[in-house]
């Protein structure tokens, strides 16, 4: 048995039903198989709709600063990812704008020091990719002045640029200890 006759009759009546009559007529069954009512189960997908029921209320976002917001994201850990040299090597990446990953650790703070200058230079943006505490990420921003430094897992562009290591700087051109 087709259904396309049905499905081609009922699309044909939206089409031609104005969306002023569509909110105030009444829906027309087209055919009817008999069975039991799914309201139910809308009405639990939907409480705020459910007639007897009072509105179910909206929880309303707390509103903090950035630092509250983002010291909601710590910790941050990068399984894929540990502190360690990473080889040299080029890579295309055409248009990736220069950013570094660093972490809470004795080679990442060495490494900012040391590289601080040439990062400012290329606008890089840093990722800490290993981080418990806002303090701690505080300490590596006061090590980094002039830089963006953003908690955030590592571990996605691990797997995409087979990284194993850090502290690195990641340009369109290449990946550099």
């Amino acid at each position: 048995m087709t259904h396309t006759p049905l499905i081609l009759v009922a699309g044909l009546l939206a089409a031609a039903i104005s969306p002023a009559q569509a909110t105030s007529d009444p829906l027309i069954v087209v055919e009817d198989r008999g069975g039991v009512s799914a309201l139910p189960y809308y009405r639990a997908l939907n409480p705020q709709n459910a007639p007897g029921r009072p509105p179910v209320p909206t929880p309303s976002p707390r509103i903090g600063g950035p630092a509250e917001a983002e010291a909601a994201m710590l910790p941050v850990r990068s399984a894929r990812l540990s502190p360690g040299e990473e080889p040299r090597r080029v890579i295309r990446a055409p248009g990736l704008s220069p950013l570094f990953l660093v972490g809470d650790d004795d080679r990442s703070r060495a490494w900012l020091r040391q590289r601080h200058q040439t990062l400012r230079e290329l606008r890089a943006v840093g990722l800490v990719i290993n981080v418990t505490t806002p303090e701690a990420l505080s300490a590596l921003r006061r090590l980094a002045p002039g830089l963006m430094l953003s908690p955030a897992s590592g571990d996605d562009l691990a797997q995409r640029l087979g990284l194993r290591h850090y502290p690195v700087l990641i340009t369109a051109t290449g990946i550099e200890p």
